[in-house]
């Protein structure tokens, strides 16, 4: 179990980040421990991301120049993956195409119209999200950065339960679809609510820690409809999926703590 352990964060770190972690193993094992860590390796781009946001605000720049550095620094310690994922999503949900003709669309290098706004708007949400974030302290924008981390590996963990089947029958979709037991799933997005309650409860009280709870289950519903349309769409999910679901439930998060609460 020690062993598997290992091989799971292994997983986690070198399939959903950019961090130098070697994946030494490839197989069902592996895949769902690693996708049953997920949230972990959102932490630790959740903390990176926020580092650069802090210091920033303390060393006397605005909310602004914060909000970009978090909401850029994901980006590059995922090589852009999970938005490069998001993008091509759109192309093959905006293309009206049947099922294999939109993955193909999505397995091309270029990105289309649909893609390029979908991408546009979603960071500038983010950005205006962390913004309003970080001008209340460093400390809203530090716990918001990291909880919209977290949760948006949450969501993968879930989009790998049984029952979800992959889209095709190679790439990580593929190697994770349906290798997460339900129980494991949501026993791990029960954890990940209760400490995100938690830290918010440390930062703000009562009304702090409702609205990280709130912020968790908003993305996570936010990308469990996508999932569902584009299983309906697509057949299954793919590796352009599961980027799709993490930058959905990361933005939904971060929109919901940027709102007023009480």
């Amino acid at each position: 179990m020690t062993s598997l352990n290992s091989h799971g964060l292994r997983f986690a770190f070198g399939t959903l980040t950019a961090l130098p972690v070697r994946v030494s193993r490839w197989d069902r094992g592996a895949a769902r421990a690693g996708m049953l860590c997920a949230p972990l390796a959102g932490l630790a781009v959740g903390l990176l991301a926020a580092a650069p946001g802090v210091l920033l605000l303390v060393g006397g720049a605005g909310p602004l120049a914060a909000a970009v550095a978090s909401a850029a620094l994901p980006a590059a310690l995922t090589r852009g993956l999970h938005l490069d994922g998001l993008a091509d999503t759109a192309d093959g949900l905006g293309s009206a195409k049947p099922a294999e003709a939109a993955l193909r669309i999505m397995k091309q290098s270029d990105i289309g119209p649909f893609g390029v706004i979908t991408l546009l708007f979603v960071l500038l949400a983010q950005v205006a999200a962390l913004f309003e974030l970080y001008g209340r302290g460093w400390a809203d924008g530090a716990l918001g950065t990291v909880a919209a981390a977290v949760t948006a590996r949450l969501a993968l963990t879930l989009a790998s339960r049984r029952g979800v089947p992959p889209a095709r029958p190679e790439g990580l979709g593929a190697a994770v679809a349906g290798s997460v037991p339900l129980p494991g799933a949501a026993a791990v997005a029960c954890l990940v609510v209760a400490c995100c309650a938690g830290a918010g409860a440390l930062l703000g009280g009562h009304g702090a820690a409702e609205q990280q709870a709130v912020a968790v289950l908003g993305g996570l519903g936010a990308a469990h409809l996508m999932l569902r349309h584009c299983v309906r769409r697509f057949g299954g999910v793919t590796g352009d999926v599961f980027g799709a679901l993490e930058e959905t439930a990361a933005t939904t998060a971060l929109l919901v703590l940027s709102l007023s609460w009480g």
